[in-house]
């Protein structure tokens, strides 16, 4: 059931759109520029972001939205009210560079310190998890509807993902330690948050430092899957709306032993 104010069908249908240009200029040879931190942007992720405001304004005119690359330019957004919007226009842009297909736009929901919605839509396989409620997630591809449910950790032990571009060996070791791992597999982007939302892999450790835009929309569906994340260091849930939108060393997980 839709429980939210807004049209959830109109954000998938924004997001779907992004994602549309965002290919638009994969299938290009395009330049990539280094933001402030050193981290790469093309114009890609300054055009999704341009759609996914514009619509998200349209839709919701009461709720700030905030974007990664408008923060990149000195544009905070509002986050005094009790809800904002939090974009990601291209998670993954050293995937989107190397053309691996491991990329996702997304668009999350914050109410209060939490994500209460959220849509990750992988452009390249046409994919969309996105929160039907805050406590429902499915997935749709090829036109088919998929509810999700994170699965009860094997038997044989955790598959984990790690993160295909930044995966520091000592740290994932130490967030992994005293768990039983039966595989482990490389993956781009905030796609790793969903494959553990449909019951495919147990146990993200992320080894690397993220902002909540990074997270926050790939947590939702996780969470609404009956997944959650956690704060690395001291095991407490993952919060938003932290100074300068900075996240803790984090590890995600669909269901523990």
């Amino acid at each position: 059931m839709n429980t939210y104010s807004f049209d959830v069908n109109a954000v998938a249908g924004l997001i779907k759109r992004a994602g549309r240009a965002v290919m638009d200029v994969y299938a290009q040879d395009f330049a990539v520029y280094e933001k402030d931190d050193a981290s790469p942007v093309t114009e890609a992720d300054m055009g999704a972001e341009k759609i996914i405001f514009e619509g998200l304004q349209a839709l919701t005119p009461d709720i700030p939205v905030v974007g990664e690359e408008h923060v990149a330019a000195g544009e905070t957004g509002d986050l005094t009210r009790e809800c904002f919007w939090l974009v990601d226009p291209v998670d993954g842009t050293a995937d989107f560079v190397k053309k691996n297909g491991e990329f996702t736009v997304n668009i999350a929901l914050i109410k209060g310190d939490s994500p209460v919605f959220g849509a990750v839509f992988a452009p390249v396989s046409g994919t969309l998890f996105y929160t039907t409620s805050p406590t429902s997630a499915v997935m749709e591809k090829d036109g088919a509807v998929t509810p999700l449910k994170t699965r009860a950790v094997p038997a044989a032990g955790y598959s984990v993902l790690n993160s295909r571009t930044h995966c520091d060996e000592t740290k994932v070791a130490q967030m992994l330690a005293g768990l039983k791992i039966a595989d482990r597999k490389p993956c781009g982007s905030s796609l790793k948050f969903c494959l553990i939302a449909t019951g495919t892999a147990d146990v993200y450790p992320c080894s690397h430092r993220t902002k909540e835009w990074d997270t926050a929309a790939a947590h939702a569906v996780l969470r609404a899957a009956g997944g959650e994340v956690y704060d690395a260091e001291n095991g407490a849930v993952l919060t938003y709306r932290k100074e300068g939108l900075k996240n803790p060393l984090i590890i995600a997980f669909g269901q523990k032993r």
